[in-house]
């Protein structure tokens, strides 16, 4: 699971911005705060979750409810510059 992450980070993310380029569509890399510090947050948790090379169904319910809660999150903020969690100002 964590080698599948890190060939989405480091191959598939920029590659559809090459693409996106290629199709003269703007695809930037420029995340705003929030989707940083959701990057930051599940960073944290599988490194806390994998360092110790066992799990129990515990930890796996509470990595579930936090994908789910980051999941409502994006579901609820809507599609709008004025909706967006970007603009916090």
């Amino acid at each position: 699971a964590a080698g599948s992450s890190c060939q989405m980070g480091l191959l598939v993310t920029p590659f559809t911005v090459l693409v996106g380029w290629a199709y003269g569509v703007e695809m930037t890399l420029d995340f705003h705060s929030f989707q940083l510090a959701v990057l930051f947050l599940s960073v944290f948790m599988a490194t806390t979750i994998l360092s110790n090379g066992q799990s129990n169904w515990l930890e796996g319910v509470m990595l579930i409810v936090t994908y789910l809660i980051v999941s409502l999150i994006y579901f609820l903020e809507g599609s709008g510059k004025s909706h967006s969690l970007a603009t916090l100002d």
